[in-house]
């Protein structure tokens, strides 16, 4: 299982310089949840085997 989490979180932050506002694990899904962006306006999915949604 390949987790992309550090990667998306690196790029967001010191490559795209976009701030990430919340990270959050949805308990239906197991699914990790990211909200980014300036305006809040990047939402990131990514199933518990890595697929991002």
């Amino acid at each position: 299982m390949k987790d992309n989490t550090p990667n998306f979180c690196y790029y967001l932050t010191y490559r795209s310089l976009q701030p990430i506002h919340l990270i959050c694990t949805d308990e239906r899904t197991g699914n990790l949840f990211i909200l980014a962006g300036d305006e809040e306006n990047i939402e990131i999915e990514i199933t518990p085997n890595g697929e991002v949604i």
